[in-house]
């Protein structure tokens, strides 16, 4: 098994990946509690980059609504937990299941219908945008005046029901994001992901080879769906309110697939790479604007678009593809190896 996830991987990158790891575990120990928060934010954006990069990059499916499974795992978890006190690790099969059914039915409208490219994100953006009008008007969960988790303050981490210290939360999402990376290399090495690669690369040409596109296409969204609702739980128990305003907006949508893009799309270190620039940096330029006493409003969106629009023109293939070959591990070490066996 381990063998299997390390398959394709140089030495050198193994060591970078230890040596990253290493910096991360050791992180909370030095770090204050501001750096720790946006700590916590990078790897968050580098999970849900990695969920992400399962449809569009993998698979070649552009979703610019994956605000609704991060919504819907998070209004599942939350209600479960705050109606019935259930934790949130027994209501996580439950959340993850509503926003794999959501994903399967875009999914299936889309693809049964030849719904594809731009019209397929306007798609995603449509459901989304649904979902923020339906809960406006849910009572259930409070509606628009927001659902908020109970606090309480804790002389010891309830691990359990995610009540905690922030370091609790931090090696909580660290453990989620080395699990999505594991997975996302092992889907990436599978049998599907050569399936996937061969949709990205031309559809036509990989039905015409007897390829099941319209299957391995539903398993990418539910799959990508599920793994962004487990994002979802973490946003709701971490954050503590959630508004249908914040949770289902276009914008967040938009912070989830910047890490990606920016990083590297269909690569595995893209996501991570990106979540560091662009979380790191806005954070950074925005703590610097607000040390000068200028605070301007939308401080942070000029700021992506800027970085998105430099990576765009100067690389667009995103900053990890460059920079692996600059430290030997260049882009064939992120694709899989071509493997007879795989392809019958």
């Amino acid at each position: 098994m381990i063998a299997r996830l390390i398959e394709g991987v140089p030495r050198r990158g193994l060591a970078m990946l230890g040596a990253l790891l290493l910096v991360f575990l050791a992180a909370p120990w030095f770090a204050n509690d501001y750096v720790l928060t946006i700590l916590i934010l990078i790897l968050y954006f580098a999970y849900t980059g990695q969920a992400w990069n399962i449809m569009m990059g993998f698979a070649g499916q552009l979703s610019l609504g994956h605000a609704l499974y991060v919504g819907l795992g998070a209004y599942t978890s939350a209600a479960l937990y705050v109606h019935f006190g259930i934790s949130p690790w027994l209501g996580l099969p439950v959340a993850i299941a509503i926003a794999a059914l959501a994903g399967a039915i875009i999914g299936f409208l889309a693809f049964r219908f030849g719904v594809a490219g731009v019209y397929f994100a306007i798609l995603t953006i449509a459901f989304a945008e649904f979902a923020r009008i339906g809960f406006d008007h849910f009572r259930w969960v409070s509606g628009s005046s927001g659902f908020f988790l109970p606090v309480a303050n804790y002389t010891s981490n309830d691990l359990w029901n995610l009540r905690g210290s922030p370091t609790m939360f931090y090696y909580v999402i660290l453990a989620m994001t080395v699990a999505a990376f594991m997975l996302c290399h092992w889907l990436l090495r599978s049998r599907i992901g050569y399936f996937w690669q061969a949709i990205r690369e031309d559809e036509m040409a990989a039905k015409t080879l007897g390829v099941d596109t319209f299957r391995c296409k539903m398993i990418a969204v539910v799959i990508s769906a599920a793994m962004t609702s487990v994002a979802g739980v973490f946003f709701a128990f971490y954050y503590n309110n959630l508004f249908p305003e914040q949770v289902f907006h276009i914008l967040r949508s938009i912070e989830i697939i910047l890490g990606p893009i920016i990083g590297g799309i269909g690569t595995l270190f893209g996501p991570i790479i990106g979540a560091i620039l662009i979380t790191g940096m806005a954070e950074g330029i925005f703590e610097l604007l607000s040390a000068l006493g200028f605070t301007p409003p939308g401080a942070r969106q000029v700021f992506y678009g800027f970085a998105l629009l430099l990576v765009v023109m100067l690389l667009p293939d995103g900053i990890w593809p460059p920079l692996a070959r600059k430290l030997g591990l260049d882009k064939s070490h992120d694709d899989p190896p071509r493997d007879d066996k795989a392809e019958r």
